[in-house]
This record gives C-alpha cells, sequence and structure tokens, in this order.
C-alpha cells in the first residue's frame, strides 16, 4: 500500500461523511437551495484564492525546476478554471459586486486557509500537499461518484461534471503521485505529520459542506440551518 493509499485509507469514514453530508445529496438531487449553493460559492472562491497561493508556496519550496514549474501551473489552473467557473456561478445567482466587496470569510472557510498556511510556514514540500490534496482528491471522487447524476439544474449539473472530468482527473493523480514520491524519501517522523495533515484538512472538507449547509456566520444568533 502506497503512502497515499494508507492515507485516503485512514481518512474514509471522514470522507464517507462528506459524500452523504445533506449538501452534497440535496446538490446532486437538484434540491439544494440557491442561497446555500450561493453563500457556497462565495466562501469556496475565497478559499480557492488562497489554495492557489499556497500551491506557489510549494512550487517555491520544490527542489527542482519542473517541481516548480509545474506547482505554478497547477496555481494559474486553479485561477484560470476553478475560479472562473466560479465567476460564471456568480453571474448566474446573481452575487453582485458589492457583496464581494463586503464579503467575510467564515469561521470554517478561515480557519481551513490558515491550516494550509500553517502548513506552508512550518512544513516542506511534502507538508503543503498533504495539506491540498485532500481537497483536488475528494472532488474528484465526489465527481466519479455522482457523474450519472442528473439533478436537473444546470449549475449543479457543471459543478459535479467540473470534478469528474479528465482534466481534474489529471492533476489529482500528478499530485497522489507527487505525495508518494516524496514520503518515499521521508522519515517516519515526517510522514507521520504528513498523515496528520491530510487528515485535518480531510476533516476541513467535511466542515466545509457543514458550512455552506448552516450558512455558518461569526455571529451565532444569525446562522440558520436549513
Amino acid at each position: 500500500m502506497s503512502f497515499t493509499q494508507e492515507c485516503r485509507k485512514e481518512a474514509d469514514s471522514i470522507w464517507e461523511e462528506s459524500f452523504h453530508h445533506p449538501f452534497i445529496q440535496e446538490l446532486t438531487e437538484g434540491t439544494l437551495s440557491f442561497d446555500q449553493f450561493r453563500y457556497y460559492v462565495l466562501q469556496d472562491s475565497y478559499y480557492l484564492s488562497h489554495f492557489a497561493r499556497v500551491q506557489s508556496f510549494a512550487g517555491a519550496k520544490a527542489e527542482d525546476l519542473e517541481t516548480t514549474s509545474r506547482l505554478a501551473a497547477h496555481a494559474q489552473g486553479t485561477y484560470q478554471a476553478e475560479l472562473g467557473l466560479h465567476e460564471t456561478f456568480a453571474k448566474e445567482l446573481g452575487i453582485t459586486e458589492e457583496e464581494k466587496n463586503v464579503f467575510q470569510p467564515s469561521p470554517t472557510a478561515y480557519a481551513y486557509t490558515s491550516h494550509l498556511y500553517r502548513s506552508a510556514l512550518l512544513g516542506d514540500l511534502g507538508m503543503i500537499i498533504s495539506s491540498l490534496l485532500p481537497c483536488y482528491w475528494l472532488y474528484y471522487e465526489i465527481g466519479q461518484r455522482f457523474k450519472d447524476y442528473t439533478p436537473g439544474v444546470a449549475i449543479y449539473e457543471e459543478w459535479i461534471n467540473t470534478y469528474g472530468s479528465e482534466w481534474f482527473k489529471s492533476l489529482v493523480e500528478e499530485q497522489i503521485n507527487r505525495l508518494d514520491q516524496l514520503a518515499e524519501k521521508s522519515t517516519p517522523k515526517q510522514r507521520q505529520a504528513m498523515k496528520e495533515t491530510f487528515l485535518i484538512s480531510s476533516q476541513y472538507e467535511l466542515k466545509f459542506w457543514e458550512m455552506a449547509y448552516t450558512l455558518e456566520s461569526w455571529n451565532k444568533k444569525e446562522q440558520t440551518t436549513s
């Protein structure tokens, strides 16, 4: 069993909770409210803007220029493809520039991105990739698991199709292979730290769905459930 397979196995119960979370279930069935998806799009755009920066940090810590180049390409891809997709969603959902200007990250989005920056600041390349990989990999598995679903809502179908695409699959597999190669050169202590980081990111992915489903707020009195 490879290092990433070990990580995936240990995270399985967390990922299963993600697959069965009401946000994902209702999105794939077409019953998720636009208010919840709207909230998700705003928070995920914030998250991805920092995700791309951490991808760039990873490139700076690489020991060879080829890896630096590839991680820079990943950062650019996040900006062009995923954030571009979110811009499309924002227009379809009627998200205004004023809303973007007064946007405030939720506690979970802020904490998750802080976790990524902590990995970038204190860790080596293996630690950074470990923090980033669950986002890639979990979304791909969601895309694959629900690729035959037809929610009947265009933006939900586009969301599913994006993460189940061959383009996205190639990025995921590249990062999986990269982490396995880094793990082979790491000490047992480093591998344990990388695995713990992977599991923390997996937990944050689960919390992200809950955050969007409950419209999480810093002010508990404003938080609602649907």
